[in-house]
């Protein structure tokens, strides 16, 4: 990365894409005469790295591979003769179908897979459990029960429908999207693994139906092993239903009306389960998306370690994919919809703009990652076990451990894999949770993600266009500093305008002659907000640990404030095993994706607050005490031996005290305003879950779930609108439901699908008490 003078040059990057006609609302004139201080290095940070505490030796095999982390990105849409083995003037026109028919592709026919599922022992269990056929009976009845499940099993790969498809989705693509970047820097890690027999599943985090699109026609571009697709859309179009079973497309049974119908049904289950048993033998890749607000699709992956503990896959590589947008399409997977033709017409018609990037990260083993012991689930707690006692009884020591999150596998996802123990089943849970956040780390933060989180976290009253220049150059040295790879390149000002032309829709850009720059200002609308909430997100995963121990000193500040010391200047000092154990209680709050879960929460609340004395919000201080804490004479055997206390984790049996320490807020007039920058950023989350217990009392009671959940919507948006504070974040509705039944505060009834407050709750005071827990953390 090369600091110039208003310019942020990167190094294999390209400009932002082509937007000639902006959208802005008035001319927008950016000061050319901007200096952007020096950035870090020569090269792009390596995002997409195995894990070094699960996945050690595929970490060092791939080392081993020699992979060169300046080979760029390619612009999928960009076609050329030059990718042609042709040149001349009629290439060019039709360079992109000749493009197509030369890439490689691995065709998948259909020979006897139907025979094989039908004769696995866990599908003939499922149907002899489902139909019971009486004596004399008709012996050919369970079959029947198979009939929906025919097509699916019957999902092939046929090669010219592959390429015809993919020259469709190119052109399609280039009339949406100004360009689709993909990271070369793993392509060589994943032609190596293919072609040593590796069997690859593709795991990334669902944003938009257009994801499950883009692995495959990138894979099939890079002449890779075009994957099986596991897509959670409901199609009812026969004609459409049948073009994609013949790329690889598998689809939703036509009984079922949404994925979560479809996973109750144990036939399905195990239908399921042999198919993907077959597709691994034949030596197909899978690709497989999951929700991180739900945790639909992490059955895909229980599957897989199911049949590799049963011996029937001897391994897979997963491979994380991360794939981040300028502007999300508005195609949000919405599981129910009858025809995908809807909103294909909308999204040409619409042309959303904006560019994608797509980094493929480093295949591990999830054999190494489950055999190895390193994943380890031991300190999973319920979180009633974890905060209920900090709650109710103000009790601290309770609060150590890992937040169990059952819901993420639900009991009837997981019926048929016969797990024997609670572990083997967190350790299920544990995978779908180091994918989510895998691939949530690879995500490029895109300049419009960096610019929403500036007009929502630190100016929502407005800002300067030359104001907002500087912190977008300020905002994208830290986020390269914490080794986040970001998606954009080019000139500053050109970055920022570009961004605002994508952003538009939801801003307020108001220019005069008396003023040199024009002000900008989110549009005070819910729709607004949370369209910027959602391209800030990136940001959020970024600053995670300082978001969580900003919070926290927040809330000593705030216990400082209520027992009626006022001090202007912030010279309170903070004691840091307290703020470890707010920083600690606020974590089992954090919505999954967030936190990795091969770290401790203890040791992600002790890397929270050092990440605000490394940031310089906080300053170490040591307590006085009446010996050095620094070095000291210890005995031993009557002879005295020199001791130090370099090692930040030394300890002692003589030592009866721990190293004691205290932390004071720097003095620098900047500080308070990043504190609070930090301490929005989860503002939204914590605001919902606030509303959330608040508003239960209004809601009559017990209700279906589905009931429940448009309720709790309707009553954040009324909320939201009603005070002003636009931060109930829509797309975390199922959020505060887990989390309020994680506690428990909500309860289902005995022998009923009903949702209810739980009878501890009942009480005001527990309810209060809850609320003030939570509320703690906003800094306001």
């Amino acid at each position: 990365i090369n600091g110039h003078e208003h310019q942020i040059q990167i190094k294999g990057f390209l400009p932002p894409p082509r937007n000639e006609q902006t959208r802005l609302s008035c001319g927008l004139k950016i000061k050319k005469k901007l200096t952007v201080p020096p950035c870090l290095g020569k090269f792009r940070p390596v995002v997409g790295q195995c894990c070094h505490q699960c996945t050690p030796d595929s970490l060092v095999s791939r080392k081993k591979l020699g992979q060169n982390y300046s080979l760029g990105f390619h612009n999928l849409l960009s076609v050329t003769e030059a990718q042609t083995r042709y040149r001349g003037w009629l290439v060019r026109r039709v360079c992109c179908a000749l493009f197509v028919s030369g890439c490689k592709v691995y065709s998948s026919p259909v020979s006897c897979r139907l025979e094989r599922v039908c004769q696995s022992n866990r599908v003939t269990k499922a149907l002899t459990a489902e139909h019971k056929a009486p004596e004399g009976g008709d012996d050919h009845r369970p079959l029947d029960c198979l009939s929906p499940f025919l097509p699916l099993i019957n999902t092939c790969i046929s090669s010219g429908v592959l390429r015809f498809v993919g020259w469709v989705m190119l052109k399609m693509f280039a009339s949406v999207f100004g360009s689709i970047q993909v990271n070369l820097n793993h392509l060589p890690a994943l032609h190596r693994a293919s072609q040593e027999g590796s069997l690859l599943v593709y795991v990334y985090v669902r944003q938009s139906a257009v994801d499950c699109a883009l692995i495959p026609l990138v894979l099939f571009c890079h002449s890779l092993r075009v994957p099986y697709t596991v897509c959670p859309l409901q199609i009812k179009n026969s004609s459409l239903r049948s073009i994609l079973q013949k790329v690889g497309v598998v689809l939703l049974p036509l009984s079922a009306r949404t994925e979560k119908d479809a996973e109750t049904d144990t036939v399905y289950q195990s239908v399921m389960t042999a198919l993907v048993r077959e597709l691994l033998h034949e030596g197909q890749a899978i690709s497989i998306g999951v929700s991180e607000r739900s945790g639909l699709g992490g059955q895909w992956l229980a599957r897989i370690r199911q049949l590799i503990k049963e011996g029937s896959v001897p391994d897979v590589s997963l491979v994380p994919v991360g794939i981040s947008y300028d502007c999300v399409p508005k195609t949000y997977i919405q599981v129910g919809l009858s025809s995908v033709f809807g909103w294909l017409w909308s999204f040409l018609c619409e042309r959303p703009e904006g560019s994608v990037r797509i980094h493929l990260a480093q295949p591990f083993s999830l054999k190494e990652m489950c055999e190895s012991g390193r994943c380890r689930v031991d300190e999973w707690l319920p979180l009633q076990d974890l905060l209920l006692p900090v709650i109710l009884n103000n009790c601290a020591g309770s609060a150590f451990g890992q937040r169990r999150m059952s819901w993420l596998l639900p009991s009837h996802y997981a019926s048929e894999l016969n797990e024997p123990s609670q572990s083997e089943r967190n350790l299920s849970i544990a995978i779908i949770l180091h994918l989510i956040f895998s691939a949530t780390s690879c995500m490029a933060v895109m300049p419009t993600s960096l610019v929403s989180s500036l007009l929502l976290y630190k100016h929502h009253k407005g800002v300067s266009t030359s104001v907002l220049c500087r912190d977008v150059a300020w905002l994208t040295e830290e986020v390269l500093f914490r080794n986040k790879d970001v998606g954009f390149g080019g000139s500053l000002t050109d970055i920022v305008h570009y961004s605002l032309s994508l952003l538009s829709p939801h801003l307020l850009i108001a220019a005069a002659p008396s003023r040199k720059d024009p002000l900008i200002v989110p549009r005070p609308s819910l729709a607004a907000t949370l369209h910027l909430s959602c391209m800030a997100k990136a940001v959020t995963h970024t600053f995670i640990l300082e978001a969580v121990g900003a919070c926290a000193v927040s809330a000593m500040l705030c216990e400082v404030a209520h027992s009626g010391v006022s001090d202007p200047e912030f010279d309170v000092v903070l004691c840091q095993s307290e703020l470890t154990e707010r920083a600690l209680q606020l974590c089992h709050l954090l919505p999954p994706g967030f936190m990795p879960p091969c770290q401790s929460s203890q040791s992600f609340a002790l890397d929270a607050v050092d990440s605000l004395v490394r940031c310089g919000i906080l300053i170490q201080e040591e307590v006085p005490r009446d010996v050095p804490i620094c070095d000291f004479w210890k005995k031993e055997d009557g002879a005295l031996t020199w001791t130090t206390s370099d090692d930040p984790y030394h300890s002692d049996s003589d030592c009866e005290e721990p190293d004691l320490y205290s932390y004071k807020i720097s003095q620098p007039s900047h500080c308070p305003e990043m504190l609070f920058f930090l301490c929005r950023m989860l503002a939204g989350h914590l605001r919902a879950l606030c509303w959330a217990t608040m508003g239960l009392e209004l809601i009559k009671m017990p209700l279906a779930e589905a009931e429940f959940v448009a309720q709790i919507h309707s009553h954040l948006c009324d909320t939201a609108n009603k005070k002003k504070q636009h931060y109930g974040e829509l797309n975390l509705t199922s959020l505060p439901k887990k989390t309020l039944r994680d506690l428990p505060f909500l309860c289902q009834d005995f022998k009923s699908v009903f949702l209810t407050v739980s009878p501890l709750f009942q009480l005001s005071e527990n309810r209060q008490k809850l609320h003030r827990f939570i509320s703690q953390y906003l800094y306001n």
